[in-house]
Order: C-alpha cells, then structure tokens, then sequence
C-alpha cells in the first residue's frame, strides 16, 4: 500500500529517545489520580471520550459503510440482512481481519486520534510509538448463522515471559450497556499472573497458535473465584477506549439485546521495544495491508486471504476500498520512518 503522507520529511530515520521512563504495574508505581489508578488495581480502565462522539459515530457509519460495499445484501437499517451470506467473513467473536480491512481508513483515523494515542504515552512516557494493525470488530446480536460465542477466559501473553509487558486496547464506537456483549475482565487478576502459574506450572495447556496465549481451564477458574477474583462487564460509550493489561484474563460476551457492537482493537508499544527486524517485518505487513495481533512489533502477521465454507472467498480485497492519509505523526506509528538504512 502506498501511503499519503501530508507532511514531508518521511524518508529520514527518526532519532530514538533514550529508554523511556514507564508504568511498571508491580505495586510500585505512584498515584496518579485519573484512570491510571483503575488500571492498576484492577488490570483495566476505561478513557471516557478518547474520541469526541461526532468523531466516533462518523467513524461507525463508515464500518457500516465497508460492510454494505460488498454489495451481498447487507442493511445497517435491517438486522434481518445479517447473515453469513451477507457479509465479509466474521468469526463468532466478531473479528474481521481480512480484506485489507485493518488499513481502511476509518482503522487509521481511530488509531491516529490524539486522545488514543495519546493515553499509551502515558503508560509509557514516550511519543515514539508504534500502533497494532489489529483486528476490526463487528458483532450483530442474535446471530443463529454462525457457531455460538463461547466463553474462552485467556491472557495475551506467554506465563514463561512475566512482568508487565504490553497494553492492550479498543475503541467502543457504538453504546455499549451491561447487556450489550463485549469485553469481561477478571478484576485484578493481573497481580496474580505470577502466582498462578507457578501454581499451574505442570498443568497440561490449552492448545494454541501463540505461546502469546493462554487459555484458563476450569480448574484456573476456580483458582482465580477462590482468590476472590471477580468478572466484570466493562461498559462503553462511543468513543471510549477500554484499555487491559494483557496479564489480566478476559474474553468477550454475546449481546442478550438488539444493539451491535463495534470496535476498533487499538494497541501500542514504544518503538525502543521493537528490533529492527521487526521493524522492517511491520513494513512489509503495512505495504501488503495486511493484519497483525495486538503486538505492534509485529510478530505474527496474518493474511487477506478470508475462506468460505474452506474455499478462498472470491470477495477477497487485497488493499483498503479507501486508503487512509497520514499525517507525520500517524505514518510514524507504522515504524517506517525508525528503520535504518
């Protein structure tokens, strides 16, 4: 993907601060008096109106728009119109991460708001940045045409790599009330991460695709009520950023009304934590307008390629239906312009 950058000065290298001063989420940070106090006692925080409302709503209607461009049917006006048959393919938990759909430019611009971006500078006191190409969300409630959403508790990092290490996060761009679906948190099971696995060090894991994930078992989740740890529903307005430790176990719930959710999963990292083989890795996903997780490093990256019923969707899009402008500060979030010659 060719980017639009609307300022110059793209082509040289950005000189690198020294190692930034940051949360360490062990008990020893300060009191910081706003939502920095929730995260650390509870491994997740809400930030009211990251994005102005006007800004948010925009943003939704521009999802519906992408998704009722596949001209399969789809009515943002009909909720009899969601169907697999549809619409792009979307998992039961309501991602979308194909067709070039991480890279539109709806993505960019709730990844570039100053009010996003600027709370992970704050966890990490540093502008240098980078943000995940992740995943897109859009759930429908009441869907009978696609697998149930099952429960499935689990953290976004590997128990061998302890500490805190990464932030993840999303944008709520449609009301989101208590019985609304959405993001669960076992509150404060973040500062018993440690514990628990040394506790469950022997237990045989759930298999994954990552050793990034880890998925608890019933007996986990015995562990985690008899510490006394509790699930909460975490609500939203248009334009909150819902923001966890990636430690702290959660999942998503399925809508018990008639409203759809969607989000935008946003997270960030500084770009002192990222080689420059990861780097030019990022670059590669960003040109292909391809996927990645939660890890802005870009470890794993995915594929546009989305299959129905085992064969390649011939709806496939292989670069964003409309392409984002960069400002110096966004296209810096890519992790380009870090990269050395």
């Amino acid at each position: 993907m060719s980017a639009t950058i609307t300022q110059t000065g793209q082509s040289n290298p950005v000189l690198l601060p020294a190692q930034s001063k940051r949360m360490r989420m062990d008990g020893s940070d300060p009191v910081y008096g706003d939502w920095r106090d929730d995260l650390l006692a509870d491994g997740f925080a809400v930030i009211k109106q990251a994005i102005p409302r006007e800004n948010a709503d925009k943003y939704a209607s521009q999802m519906y728009d992408w998704l009722e461009g596949f001209n399969l049917g789809f009515d943002r006006n009909d909720l009899s119109t969601v169907h697999r048959d549809k619409l792009p393919s979307i998992t039961e938990k309501g991602i979308c991460l194909q067709y070039a759909v991480t890279h539109e430019d709806f993505a960019w611009a709730v990844r570039s708001e100053p009010g996003v971006v600027g709370a992970f500078e704050k966890i990490y006191d540093d502008a240098d940045l980078l943000v995940s190409f992740d995943a897109i969300n859009f759930t429908f409630p009441n869907r009978t045409d696609i697998s149930p959403n099952k429960p499935w508790p689990h953290q976004d990092q590997d128990p061998l790599k302890p500490g805190f290490r990464c932030l993840q996060g999303l944008v709520n761009l449609l009301p989101n009330g208590p019985d609304d679906g959405g993001l669960i948190v076992c509150k404060g099971g973040h500062a018993l991460s440690e514990e628990f696995h040394k506790e469950f060090i022997n237990e045989p894991r759930i298999p994954a695709w990552t050793p990034e994930w880890f998925g608890f078992t019933d007996a986990g989740m015995k562990w985690l009520k008899d510490c006394g740890c509790v699930w909460e529903k975490v609500c939203a307005e248009p334009g909150d950023l819902l923001v966890w430790d990636s430690r702290a176990p959660h999942y998503n719930l399925s809508s018990t009304t008639q409203q759809p959710r969607f989000a935008i999963y946003t997270c960030f990292m500084p770009v002192s934590d990222a080689s420059q083989e990861d780097l030019v890795r990022k670059k590669d996903a960003f040109e292909r307008s391809v996927g990645t997780t939660h890890w802005p490093n870009a470890r794993h990256t995915g594929s546009n390629v989305a299959k129905r019923d085992g064969v390649e969707d011939p709806h496939n899009r292989f670069e964003p239906v409309n392409k984002p402008v960069f400002t110096e500060r966004s296209f810096n979030l890519t992790g380009i312009p870090y990269i050395r010659a």
